[in-house]
């Protein structure tokens, strides 16, 4: 019996076990921000302690920094300590800092694969949940706390407990207007959001192979949404295109003997998984998370779940969101007002995804209103939109044209909601408050989604825009 990629990539990093139980994992690359970085570092300067391998540690600025008046200091004091706190720590310690002078700034899992950092068999951790996102690049990728963001800083190792391993097959490929955002949706709809505890995810089938890199990206990145402990895709041709002539990718002769490498990481064709789960792509629809966690989900065409249809040990959590949203039981999802569109975050931040909402924008108006952000997901992205003319569709149609940031994804930063403020959002996370507003409501979509919501000012069926 072969092995699956996680099982490969963990042994291959694995030092030892620990008198814990839990085995000890040599960790290739970590990624850094300013939210959960100075508390680490002030642990390491407690303890006389330094960084071990500054070389295998990246720095980026992306939760706390404004999408439009960049001016410093920061008129929020605590947002300022932050970036001070980062911008002396990387220089204590040696470590290569993409900061908001850097062309290559932008949300932390945007820039890791963009630049080539991100590459298969690499075990990859960072103080960020969706860490996950990595995964989609033939990696096993883990979100962190402060106290093992130290431990790795001063090692480069974490103690960990090896999951165990779910293949989850994606069959068929994607009707027109549905994407990977809605795949991952349906999954979590399906499986819960507990579904993935003690798991890795690996994505497989059709669509996640005919899905370009940004789409597994997209997928990857909502595997901690699941339960999952990590998610990733085996690599393949195209994941290696998509490395090639990267920043920190090899280079010449190099780059095709690690193409060798990064073959062997993936699944034996006769991989063993502790558990198999299925569903068809074809008849997924456009999905909107509407509820306050991700797996309260429903089909565009679909009306909300009654209560007396819904298991009961999930009854409380789905009356909990009727009363918060002011939806309710039975009721269509499609025609929902919204008051806010943002597109961005490290979900859906990426080019195609600024393709996909201006295609559906172009030559249209944002409703009368309606707010409406686009936020690149780095200082690349946003070049590269603006090379194609991008930026002009969406400034034309109403939207706000931003620098790049987490915005409005989780709001430590001036875009927030306000009071019952409805969001279309292209992010991760729906719950209570995750948007900046105590009673601020987000519905989770896919790009085009929210785009065609932004124009009619509602919950919209993208394929009858496209």
């Amino acid at each position: 019996m072969g092995k699956n990629l996680f099982d490969k990539v963990w042994d291959r990093h694995k030092v030892t076990t620990l008198d814990s139980g839990h085995d000890q994992l040599f960790i290739g690359l970590h990624l850094i921000h300013e939210v959960t970085s100075p508390q680490a570092f002030a642990m390491l300067a407690d303890r006389g302690l330094k960084v071990l391998h500054p070389e295998r540690n990246f720095a980026t600025a992306d939760h706390i920094i404004p999408t439009d008046n960049l001016a410093r200091p920061f008129a929020d004091d605590l947002a300022e300590e932050m970036m001070q706190a980062i911008e002396k720590n990387v220089v204590a310690h040696g470590i290569k800092f993409f900061g908001m002078d850097s062309e290559n700034q932008g949300i932390v899992h945007i820039i890791g694969p963009e630049l080539g950092l991100t590459q298969p068999g690499m075990t990859i951790a960072c103080g960020d949940s969706h860490t996950s996102t990595h995964g989609a690049m033939g990696a096993i990728a883990f979100g962190i706390g402060t106290s093992q963001i130290r431990d790795l800083l001063a090692t480069q190792t974490l103690g960990m407990t090896r999951p165990k391993v779910r293949q989850i097959r994606v069959n068929g490929k994607l009707q027109k207007g549905v994407y990977a955002k809605d795949i991952i949706l349906n999954i979590i709809r399906k499986l819960g959001v507990n579904g993935g505890i003690g798991y890795a995810y690996e994505y497989a089938g059709e669509a996640i192979e005919t899905l370009d890199m940004e789409g597994r990206l997209t997928i990857c990145n909502m595997s901690i949404e699941g339960g999952a402990r990590a998610g990733y895709v085996n690599p393949d041709d195209k994941t290696f295109e998509y490395l090639r002539d990267r920043m920190f990718s090899p280079k010449g002769e190099a780059f095709e003997r690690a193409v060798s490498a990064w073959k062997e990481c993936a699944s034996d064709t006769d991989a063993s998984f502790d558990d198999i789960w299925e569903m068809d792509a074809v008849s997924l629809e456009p999905m909107i998370a509407w509820g306050i966690t991700p797996g309260q989900a429903a089909g565009v065409s679909e009306k909300l779940p009654k209560l007396s249809d819904m298991p009961p040990e999930e009854r409380d959590v789905v009356s909990k969101a009727y009363e918060y949203t002011g939806l309710s039981e039975g009721q269509e999802i499609r025609g929902t007002k919204i008051d806010v569109a943002f597109i961005g975050s490290c979900t859906n931040g990426r080019i195609s995804d600024f393709r996909a909402a201006a295609s559906v924008v172009k030559g249209k108006r944002v409703a009368h209103g309606v707010k409406a952000l686009a936020v690149p997901g780095s200082k690349k992205v946003k070049m590269k939109a603006e090379e194609e003319g991008l930026d002009e569709i969406f400034k034309e149609a109403g939207f706000q044209w931003r620098e790049p940031g987490c915005s409005m994804c989780l709001a430590m930063n001036p875009d927030k909601l306000i009071g019952r403020q409805v969001s279309a959002s292209t992010s991760n996370r729906n719950f209570i408050g995750r948007q900046g507003s105590p009673t601020g409501r987000t519905m989770l979509m896919s790009p085009a989604m929210v785009a065609a919501a932004a124009i009619n000012g509602a919950v919209t069926d993208v394929r009858e825009l496209l």
